[in-house]
């Protein structure tokens, strides 16, 4: 599927530059390792547009850096986004210290842009050690029976996510598999988060911020002329397009 992006440069010397595209995920890519300069210039962007970002998901680029820049400070990197309204999802990197740091925190690791693999012992490069066997590809489900509060954020990997009770506004749930909320669904929920487009939602309730499967999304404005608003529904994928169907 094509996916169409735009640069978009905030200064003469940018620290990074944001590509969003017709998926709900921004990517942002660090052009060098400074934080402080990163800071000032998310909240300038902020400042000019206060919804820009809008707590949109994000993935953190750190492949295209520089050689030989620091290891970078993942823990504050992404508390500086956090604070300007971006939320990291996972990191796109290659260097053995990035890919330590995010495994640390519990965060997805995605291949560097434009190749699935790199080798990393070239030139005097420490040798990689051989990694694990791959994890199985579905695991158990992930089952929520507390409500889950604004600014909440869970993400089921590798498998389906079942929330038992209510999702309030400000809410985020992400799965590589199904979502199904038996409750209110008034926050945010993304489905196939990997490029599953069998993937699909279904809620008791529908009343969110944003449905996403595989990228493809629809935000409230567009839920809320839908007949079934309010109502409990399925949603699935259809080429480029959701399906809203009861339930």
């Amino acid at each position: 599927m094509p996916i169409m992006s735009r640069t978009e440069p905030l200064d003469q010397d940018p620290v990074f530059q944001l590509k969003g595209s017709m998926l709900a995920i921004t990517v942002l890519e660090l052009a060098r390792n400074d934080l402080e300069g990163l800071d000032r210039q998310l909240a300038a962007k902020v400042a000019q547009a206060p919804n820009f970002f809008s707590n949109a998901p994000l993935v953190l680029a750190l492949d295209k850096l520089p050689a030989g820049e620091g290891a970078v400070d993942l823990p504050a990197l992404m508390r500086i986004c956090r604070q300007h309204g971006l939320r990291t999802l996972a990191i796109r990197a290659s260097r053995i210290e990035d890919i330590a740091a995010a495994i640390a925190v519990d965060l997805p690791v995605l291949p560097p842009s434009g190749a699935r693999e790199r080798p990393l012992d070239q030139e005097g490069e420490i040798r990689k050690k051989p990694e694990k066997p791959p994890e199985p590809s579905i695991k158990p489900t992930k089952i929520i029976t507390s409500p889950v509060r604004g600014g909440q954020q869970i993400y089921a990997q590798g498998g389906d996510l079942v929330v038992v009770s209510s999702v309030s506004p400000g809410a985020e749930l992400l799965a590589d598999g199904n979502i199904h909320v038996y409750g209110p669904m008034r926050g945010r929920a993304l489905a196939g988060v990997k490029g599953d487009i069998r993937a699909r939602i279904f809620c008791q309730q529908m009343s969110a911020e944003l449905l996403s499967i595989a990228g493809q999304y629809k935000v409230s404005e567009d839920l809320r002329r839908d007949p079934l608003w309010g109502s409990g529904v399925q949603i699935s994928l259809s080429g480029d397009m959701l399906n809203i169907t009861r339930l």
